[in-house]
């Protein structure tokens, strides 16, 4: 399928089947996640990839007991730092100069527009700048997924401070803003499985301005 085609077959899986998606599938899935744009290229969101069916049975309750965080093969949990950091800035700029092969110092311009949003910024306004980064690679997830031909259901419902418990992501500098259950649709379970897709008309949706 071309990224169009994929686009029009996917949706919101409500009942998947529990199969495994294939290993090679969801090393796609987040290499293309990990490749996604975010703001200066600083990535300030991680993805934590659960497979272990007795977390996801954790994580259910939290996620109001939707049947497909348990379903799933996979989930993939996208979590926000909790704040940016001149050290992480640090980190982002030495790894620049390493992969780029270039000196630290001649990146002191870009560096001090990244530490601008550290010191201008409170902790959550920080955040919610991250989260909203994460919410750029989680579309991304969502069409990588498509792609291969694996179901996807974008999650917001869910209690992100019984999820951060279970996975331990406040210890890691974490907060859950997403999750993005993957899997397979259950056809004969599903009442959305042969739906036709419902979007406004373009237009409607695309305003042009010649």
């Amino acid at each position: 399928m071309n990224l169009l085609e994929a686009l029009n077959w996917r949706y919101a899986t409500k009942q998947m089947t529990g199969e495994p998606v294939p290993a090679a599938k969801i090393e796609n899935i987040i290499e293309a996640t990990r490749l996604a744009p975010s703001s200066m290229g600083l990535q300030p969101y991680s993805v934590i990839v659960v497979s272990n069916a007795d977390v996801k049975k954790l994580i259910q309750p939290a996620a109001y007991n939707q049947p497909q965080i348990v379903q799933a093969s996979h989930l993939l949990v996208f979590a926000a730092w909790e704040d940016v950091t001149a050290a992480h800035v640090e980190a982002y700029i030495q790894d620049i100069a390493d992969t780029r092969g270039v000196a630290a110092e001649s990146l002191d311009a870009f560096k001090d527009s990244l530490m601008s949003i550290v010191t201008g910024r409170t902790p959550e306004q920080k955040h919610e700048w991250a989260a909203r980064q994460a919410y750029i690679a989680f579309g991304t997830a969502i069409a990588a997924a498509a792609t291969e031909a694996v179901d996807a259901t974008p999650m917001e419902g869910f209690v992100p401070a019984q999820v951060d418990e279970i996975l331990g992501l406040k210890e890691k500098g974490l907060r859950s803003v997403t999750i993005l259950a993957i899997g397979y649709r259950d056809e004969a379970k599903d009442f959305l499985a042969n739906a036709k897709k419902v979007r406004r008309s373009k237009e409607l949706f695309v305003q042009e301005i010649a």
